[in-house]
């Protein structure tokens, strides 16, 4: 039964990396850590162009389990991220990969909803309350947080 399920989500894998090398996200790339495990990956998102995350890269690591797609990935940013939603060890506080996570989703959908989640932060349910309450009282103080981190990404 486990090597059954194993081998779905890594036959769900497989499809997922096809989909994303044929048809990559804009702004954002992911794939396996090494061809030995499908299931440690690595992702770039780069910072929507005409907001404050502009020109920034920001590194994430997705690691799924033996039930992808039944069970979302479990992701967190690799890069120092300032955000509402996201907590001080860079994991994400996001729907789709929680609560409303379907297996309807993928790899693409997933980063091409962290790159709208940047932008669009969701300050009524933070992971780090400092960063929501900036954003809501004091959006240009936020912003320049936001820009040391796009200049840290570019750093490392």
């Amino acid at each position: 039964m486990c090597a059954a399920m194993a081998s779905s989500a890594q036959l769900r894998l497989m499809s997922d990396l096809k989909a994303i090398r044929n048809e990559p996200p804009e702004g954002c790339s992911a794939s396996p850590y090494g061809d030995e495990n499908l299931f440690v990956w690595s992702a770039t998102v780069f910072g929507p162009e005409d907001t404050p995350w502009e020109g920034g890269i920001f590194s994430l690591r997705l690691i799924f389990g033996e039930h992808y797609p039944e069970k979302p990935p479990r992701v967190r940013f690799t890069s120092e991220v300032y955000h509402p939603n996201v907590y001080s060890d860079g994991t994400l506080c996001m729907d789709i990969i929680q609560d409303a996570w379907s297996p309807c989703h993928n790899v693409s959908t997933i980063l091409t909803s962290i790159q709208s989640l940047l932008t669009d932060p969701n300050p009524s349910s933070p992971a780090n309350p400092d960063a929501a309450h900036l954003y809501q009282t004091d959006i240009k103080a936020y912003n320049r947080k936001i820009r040391q981190c796009v200049r840290k990404s570019l750093e490392s």
